[in-house]
């Protein structure tokens, strides 16, 4: 499979480089720069990223690009332009001001295949403090700006290229175009990756893979975990037994729902409600962290013991996606905070199982877009994400099953309410949080004194930073009105309009 290699540098836009390649219908892996891999005939070019780093400084990451550069076509952004520059006789000083934002690129050369079919001049986006002040011989301007002499230029007599600004972030406004360049004029690259080029070469490894093996997939409602047991199942049919557990903290009705779709999708699947194990084990516990380490243990014990049932099981199967993988190996270094509620840790090395992760190449989109080829339900395609302690963590302090109840009621009017008016498409995600907070009301001619509940609505790309979302007034009022009216032990209702950062999606 042709493919393009990445090599990280630590950029905060890296795995959008990753992704604006891939909408391309091109493969492509992210590495970090200090792990260069096999650069085999698969390999059709290779992209140096950005860099929060200096090149100027004592410990600047500087790879050894001697069985690249000239040997496979290489394009530098941002910092790896600079790279290219410095470290081959050219000269990279601090610029006199921070560039960072809109800029005017000006196409010096038109006829040089990186900017074939790029306007003059063209919106970039800049983000770097250092320039390129002065080029090695053989490097030929063929774009600048109004601050940026060498804003991208191309080495003589070889298929490399650089450019100080970034083509992969929406304000360059024909940067896709560029990357297009690259990959399919210069590395040649047939765009043939498709989700149904991935479905087929997947589903082929996976009966290789697996054999006659029977395989276990914990379910969570969600789309990566869907996509997963669909894509086994395509391989080796009721040989897949999934694990759905109710821990009494889904959404209203989700855990009958979601078992009732999966049976419609013709899955293996073992429904367990344990949700009063889990109102047992959380009673009288307050503290978030405390609470999610009791729900990560209790999932990981139940479904031990349901999978400890099905005999010959050899492999766990995960929903393990992309930015997971990269975010194992970055170069920042393995992430510090485990997510045990999310997967099923623990569970391979007691019960001797091997792991199949189907998605593990995949972004979200592309996990969403693999889903629609196999026809699945849109309504589970597009639902928003929901955390794996699921409303646990939306019920700040004790959970209690009439906590829950109050929850699942009030969030179900809003959910519904925002598919209703147009609106659930425009959000990332949305929920409601049960607050620790009592307030005075007044219904009918009685004086109440009952809960406050808030709700909360982000736009997103991947939940690592969120904006608020402006919902109309008219929703949030018909909202609010149905939910104090309808909602037993509700009488005042808060939208959040926190940004993350400095605040989170989640509440807990």
């Amino acid at each position: 499979m042709e493919k393009i290699i990445i090599l990280d540098f630590g950029s905060q836009y890296t795995q959008l480089i990753a992704r604006r390649v891939r909408e391309l219908n091109v493969y492509c892996e992210i590495h970090p720069f200090n792990k260069i891999p096999e650069l085999d005939a698969d390999v059709k070019g290779v992209i140096l990223s950005g860099s929060p780093s200096s090149v100027r400084d004592a410990d600047a990451p500087k790879p050894d690009l001697s069985n690249i550069k000239g040997k496979l076509p290489l394009l530098g952004v941002c910092y790896g332009a600079q790279l290219l520059a410095n470290e081959y006789g050219g000269e990279v000083e601090g610029a006199p001001s921070r560039e960072y934002g809109r800029a005017m690129l000006t196409v010096v050369d038109k006829l040089d295949p990186l900017m074939l079919n790029v306007p003059s001049p063209s919106q970039v986006w800049m983000s770097h403090g250092d320039t390129i002040t002065r080029l090695p011989e053989n490097y030929h301007i063929i774009g600048s700006t109004e601050n940026v002499k060498a804003a991208a230029y191309h080495i003589e007599g070889e298929k490399t290229w650089g450019i100080q600004f970034h083509p992969e972030v929406y304000h360059s406004t024909h940067g896709k175009q560029i990357l297009a360049n690259f990959v399919h004029g210069i590395c040649g690259c047939s765009g043939t990756w498709s989700p149904d080029s991935f479905i087929e070469t997947t589903v082929a490894e996976l009966k290789e893979k697996l054999g006659d093996d029977r395989v276990i997939l914990g379910l969570s409602g969600g789309v990566d975990s869907s996509v997963a047991a669909m894509l086994l199942h395509k391989a080796i049919g009721d040989r897949l037994t999934c694990i759905f557990v109710n821990n009494g903290l889904l959404r209203k009705n989700e855990f009958a729902d979601v078992l009732d779709s999966y049976k419609h999708m013709g899955l293996n699947v073992i429904g367990v409600d344990a949700s009063e194990r889990f109102y047992n084990d959380l009673k009288g516990v307050t503290d978030p962290e405390k609470k999610r380490k009791i729900i990560g243990r209790d999932f990981v014990e139940v479904f031990n013991a349901e999978a400890k049932k099905i005999e010959g099981a050899r492999w766990l199967g995960q929903g393990t996606i992309y930015p997971d993988v990269i975010e194992s190996c970055s170069v920042k270094g393995p992430s510090a905070t485990i997510k045990s509620h999310h997967n099923v840790g623990g569970l391979p090395k007691e019960m001797n199982l091997k792991i199949v992760e189907p998605l593990r190449l995949l972004f979200k989109d592309e996990v969403r877009r693999v889903g629609k080829a196999m026809d699945m339900d849109q309504r589970l395609l597009g639902r928003h994400p929901f955390p794996g302690p699921g409303l646990g963590i939306r019920i700040l302090g004790e959970v209690t099953p009439e906590k829950v109840r109050v929850l699942q009621e009030a969030d179900a009017i809003f959910i519904n309410g925002l598919r209703e008016a147009g609106l659930y498409d425009q959000v990332w995600q949305a929920g409601v949080m049960l607050l620790p907070v009592q307030s005075v009301g007044v219904m009918g001619d009685e004086r109440t004194y009952e809960n406050c509940v808030a709700l909360r609505a982000v736009i997103s790309t991947d939940g690592m930073t969120a904006d608020w979302v402006h919902l109309p007034y008219e929703f949030l009022a018909k909202v609010s009105n149905e939910i104090i009216n309808k909602v037993r032990g509700v009488n005042r209702v808060v939208y959040d309009i926190s940004s993350k950062p400095p605040a989170t999606i989640e509440w807990e």
